[in-house]
């Protein structure tokens, strides 16, 4: 990094400042786990670390614990580790060619100078054959994040207890012997001078200027910085979550298209003009007391807003989506390959994980023997993890019980509501009661979304830890799938009420349905009930992608503020220090807020459960996808800045894939499909139309029309009549219209269904199963086309794997000779 100034420097290296401080630990010295402590110290400078302590400037009970890992340490370590560091000899830095021209969105090259070495050939760290390797200066040679994770693999392995079998930083946290341990950042992310003249002062004002601040939101990522200063982990979210915005914008493209067909044509659609023209049919009560009858034209601008989502694009979306989302994993899976190779993860597996504290400590009278490391180790019985087992399950299925009360709670709201709308004293509510309805009930249907995701999280926490599980890795996938499950069918339940259950069941006039023997069950509107779905959707996803960011951001920098206003009143015991800039690098990063505890799951949840309301239900609301679209571009900002200002440097962990998220987004696609048929057949008007068009309007002799022509006389042939006096014990009868295919009154069967509604019937069914094994069909065809791997990848890889072994070859051949050379000049000086 050009440019830097001694000034920022401080707080980075121990007091001699030459010694880089790698990793910090901290604990409070009215701790009493103090021989725990010393152990673990002495343990750790026995292993090569160097440390150092600093007292805290802010708070007296603080103390800090420098670490510093010296060169052979380092060396050591990386050899264990097999860390692929850069190859020295032919160095050719493998040039990937894009088909892409130049464009505004990439980042110039000069931006970030320090980068290029990271595409050359790399190999497998070996301290025998270190003259392979380019080390130009040794205090650079390791990375500050391979120098974090080498030290972090230490502090992991080392004992705290003198005899046993206890060790590792993470255990030590657990019991408080340490407050926190973290690697530190690299100094301020923010400079006097500008970066374009006098350069980065270091990675991390690098990553605030070329990816933080708002100004570059249209820029791509750098996607190698991030993960050379956050690791490979944190490295792939963002470019999963850069890949995923960037595959939003053709469908966003396609769903304002669908839209903007049915804005454009909404004057002219056949339906809505019978209804807006139709001041004679009177509808039935809507309500059995207070409620009138009313006229079809009333729910003009009820039909009109329904047919902008329900149109002749919805199939043709449903099935773009569908298609979208298989093409979205498989070209990521590429990606992710592509990427895997440029970070040298393509050989990388997983080490053997330590056991979690609270496993060991449960289980620790129990031991076998482990198949891998062969050592004993704390062993969980078979019924002993079945029964906790399934004392999670049942708390996963309570939980979602209570997901389906609260549903059921809202679903009696919109009842009452529905009847106190439709003989509201306020004509304009009157009117427009469908909508208050809708409007109120899905309101209250995310504050209770909202506040039950607050006690999911912590059920979920408390069922995690019941199973115990064995690793961290386990730990997390665990809670991981129930965090998913829990907001996953929370945020959905209602929205599969309205799309397959409302106005289902409600009966017909005279021989209503109705809820406790008290309230009659919701109708589907004259033109549908795809508008309800509409708005749940809409407003759902608007506010709680709002309040998501809000609480992103919001709460570390409120958290932080509250740190530095305890600091300047000096708060904690310690000095009254007035500007923050004194204090060193170890104190501003403890008093940032730490990384969640649980990793990035919320980070991918967010965006997992975003992706199943732009799939799933995106045949109702073709605006989805350009809501999710524009959320993400906020949302890579928003977590940059988080991650850069607003948090401690996370340990940069490896990882080569987004792990359960991935089958959890295939099993989302698979479901997208499932209700996107069911959407269009049952909740939309799109086959009782179609029917009608071709089997029962005027141009079923006729050969082809225009569409409107075909649907003349649809509404009169969608509505059913009822005959009033039947409810009045022979009063003088008036007739009344309501949605359904049933026979009059004065037919020989009244009220029994029609021919049409079996033939509707029939071709809803015929639909969903043409739409599921087309749509099926489609995704496999191109799942196979689409390589996993792309084949000029393939073909590097060979060639890489062909040159490395030549370069090793001649590497070492050419030391063998510089070796014969040199002892063959000492021989021939030694000789008398």
């Amino acid at each position: 990094i050009k440019g830097k100034n001694p000034a920022d420097s401080s707080g980075l290296f121990f007091r001699d400042g030459k010694k880089r401080i790698d990793y910090i630990l901290v604990y409070k010295k009215s701790s009493p786990q103090v021989e725990k402590r010393c152990t673990f110290e002495k343990n750790l400078r026995a292993e090569g670390l160097m440390l150092e302590k600093e007292p805290s400037l802010t708070n007296n009970d603080i103390m800090f614990v420098k670490v510093h890992a010296p060169w052979d340490t380092l060396c050591k370590y990386a050899e264990q580790m097999n860390i692929r560091m850069p190859f020295r000899f032919h160095l050719r830095c493998r040039q990937i060619k894009s088909w892409l021209p130049r464009n505004p969105m990439k980042l110039d090259k000069e931006a970030l100078p320090d980068l290029e070495e990271t595409d050359c050939y790399t190999a497998p760290f070996s301290r025998a054959r270190m003259h392979h390797f380019t080390i130009n200066n040794r205090e650079t040679f390791f990375s500050n994040s391979t120098r974090s994770r080498i030290v972090h693999h230490v502090l992991q392995r080392t004992k705290y207890e003198d005899g046993k079998s206890k060790m590792g930083i993470n255990r030590l946290l657990g019991n408080n012997t340490y407050e926190a341990a973290f690697p530190p950042h690299e100094g301020g992310y923010k400079s006097r001078h500008p970066i374009k003249t006098h350069g980065a002062q270091n990675h991390r004002h690098l990553l605030y200027e070329r990816w933080a601040r708002w100004g570059i939101w249209y820029k791509y990522q750098p996607l190698d910085l991030i993960r050379r200063y956050f690791g490979e982990k944190i490295g792939l979210y963002f470019a999963w979550l850069g890949w995923y915005t960037g595959m939003l914008i053709p469908a966003a493209l396609v769903g304002v298209f669908v839209f903007l067909y049915g804005l454009f044509t909404m004057d002219s659609s056949q339906v809505s003009k019978e209804i807006c023209e139709d001041n004679t049919t009177v509808m039935c009560p809507m309500c059995e007391e207070t409620c009138e009858p009313w006229r079809l034209s009333d729910s003009c601008v009820y039909a009109k807003v329904t047919y902008l989502f329900d149109n002749g694009g919805t199939v043709f979306f449903a099935i773009f989506m569908a298609i979208w989302a298989t093409v979205f994993l498989e070209f990521w899976k590429r990606r992710r390959a592509e990427l895997t190779y440029d970070w040298d993860l393509i050989d990388w597996e997983e080490e053997e994980e330590e056991l979690r504290p609270q496993f060991e400590a449960k289980y620790s009278r129990v031991e076998r023997v482990n198949p891998i490391s062969g050592k004993p180790e704390p062993f969980q019985p078979f019924s002993d993890k079945l029964s906790r087992l399934m004392v999670s399950v049942s708390g996963i299925f309570f939980m979602i019980s209570l997901v389906l009360t609260a549903v059921f709670a809202v679903v009696v709201f919109r009842l009452i509501a529905m009847e106190k709308f439709a003989s509201f004293n306020w004509h304009f509510v009157k009117k427009n009661w469908q909508f208050a309805t809708s409007g109120t009930g899905v309101c209250i249907n995310f504050m209770i979304i909202m506040s039950l995701n607050v006690v999911y999280e912590k059920v979920a926490y408390l069922l995690t830890n019941l199973e115990h599980p064995r690793t961290e890795s386990e730990w997390e996938n665990s809670f991981a799938l129930k965090m998913f499950l829990f907001q996953f069918v929370n945020l959905n339940s209602s929205t599969f009420y309205i799309a397959f259950f409302l106005g289902r069941f409600a009966g017909r006039p005279g021989k209503y349905n109705k809820l406790f023997n008290r309230w009659r069950l919701e109708e589907c509107h004259p033109s549908g009930c795809l508008i309800d779905l509409c708005l749940q959707m809409g407003v759902i996803m608007f506010f709680k992608q709002i309040w998501n960011n809000f609480m992103e951001l919001g709460y570390p920098l409120l958290q932080n503020w509250w740190s530095r206003r305890k600091i300047k009143k000096g708060g904690g015991g310690g000095q009254n220090v007035e500007n923050k800039t004194q204090l060193p690098q170890w104190e501003k990063d403890w008093n940032l807020q730490p990384m969640n505890a649980h990793g990035l799951v919320d980070e991918y949840l967010e965006m997992v459960l975003q992706f199943g309301f732009t799939t799933i239900f995106v045949a109702a609301f073709p605006l989805a996808p350009l809501l999710a679209l524009l959320n993400n571009i906020i949302e890579i900002r928003l977590d940059a800045y988080k991650f850069v200002t607003q948090w401690r440097r996370p340990m940069p962990a490896r990882a080569t894939d987004i792990g359960i998220w991935h089958g959890i987004l295939e099993g989302i696609g698979v479901l997208a499909v499932i209700t996107n048929a069911f959407v269009i057949a049952i909740t939309s008007d799109y086959i009782p139309r179609f029917v009608y068009a071709f089997k029962y309007g005027p141009c079923m002799d006729k050969g082809h029309h225009h569409q409107n022509e075909c649907l003349r006389g649809y509404m009169n042939s969608s509505l059913s009549v009822f005959d009033m006096g039947d409810l009045k014990n022979g009063s003088q009868s008036r007739y009344c219209r309501y949605r359904d295919y049933r026979a009059p009154p004065w037919s020989p069967v009244p009220y029994e269904f029609t021919l049409q509604f079996w033939h509707v019937l029939a071709a809803r069914l015929a639909f969903i199963i043409v739409f599921e094994h087309l749509v099926f069909g489609i995704k496999s065809f191109i799942a196979y086309l689409i390589p996993d791997m792309p084949k000029d990848l393939c073909d590097r890889m060979r060639r890489e794997k062909y040159l490395m072994q030549e370069m090793m070859y001649e590497a070492e051949l050419e030391h063998l000779q510089k070796e014969r050379k040199k002892n063959g000049r000492r021989y021939h000086h030694e000789w008398p």
